[in-house]
């Protein structure tokens, strides 16, 4: 896979892209990350990228031209990288712009993103973009949550990291991806390592036993348990057997009534 971020501050993905499990996925060849300053691509002699918007009001506004002069230079890149390497065989790139506005960011959106062969991501600053950057060139629009940040970079560095340790051969061990929180739609179970007991807290059991089908359906349990507790409404979308679905609806029943008592 290849990854470009356009931004003001490359400078800002240096110790990111360049450690950790995202170092070690560039160092295998896995992925390839790079950072491109589109101020690099202003048209103007003071290579300023920003405007005051038409119709008045506060703050700054993104210009097309440096945004999509970039983008098409990676994009020839990739391409370029593509012909050589498989033979002429295409797929366009997903063009994503980090903003309040998008897609709330999930696991699913990871995965779906995980199998693209060139990924491009746009951070912007100031107020906003100009509209023809989101009509005519992105493909996708991202947002990491309800609020704002000062710029695109950190979000896209989330993204980033969720995609990559979901390429093969990115993890240590492959089946950790395929048991973190979300990955069935629950959160995680609880984990335990050594000493099996510590200041008196012991580790469950079931985790001591030895016997597989006793652990899967401990760790099974749990899940639902604390998503129960922490994200109810993820177990809505969750794919579920009867038999859980039947737990879970007197779980509820037992913590609407706990609820109660405490009044």
């Amino acid at each position: 896979m290849r990854i470009d971020v356009l931004t003001l501050f490359p400078e800002m993905f240096d110790g990111v892209f360049g450690s950790s499990i995202l170092g070690k996925a560039r160092d295998k060849g896995i992925v390839s990350l790079n950072t491109v300053n589109f101020r690099d691509f202003s048209n103007n002699k003071h290579n300023t990228v920003d405007d005051m918007p038409y119709g008045g009001g506060g703050g700054m506004v993104l210009k097309a031209e440096p945004i999509f002069g970039a983008v098409e230079h990676v994009v020839k890149i990739g391409s370029d990288a593509t012909d050589t390497e498989e033979g002429g065989t295409k797929r366009k790139p997903r063009v994503i712009l980090m903003c309040p506005q998008g897609r709330k960011f999930s696991q699913e959106i990871a995965r779906e993103l995980s199998a693209e062969e060139h990924l491009i991501f746009v951070c912007g600053h100031y107020e906003g973009y100009d509209e023809r950057i989101r009509e005519f060139l992105v493909t996708d629009e991202l947002s990491v949550g309800d609020y704002v940040l000062t710029g695109g970079e950190l979000p896209a560095m989330v993204v980033v990291d969720a995609v990559v340790r979901l390429l093969p051969g990115t993890l240590g061990n492959e089946q950790s991806a395929a048991t973190d929180s979300f990955s069935d739609g629950l959160l995680e179970y609880p984990h335990y390592t050594r000493p099996a007991e510590f200041r008196g807290w012991k580790v469950p059991d079931a985790l001591l036993s030895g016997h597989h089908a006793e652990i899967g359906k401990w760790r099974r349990q749990q899940s639902l348990e604390r998503t129960l507790e922490r994200r109810p409404e993820l177990l809505e979308l969750a794919e579920l057997t009867a038999k859980e679905r039947e737990w879970l609806a007197k779980a509820r029943i037992e913590r609407e009534n706990r609820a109660e008592n405490r009044k």
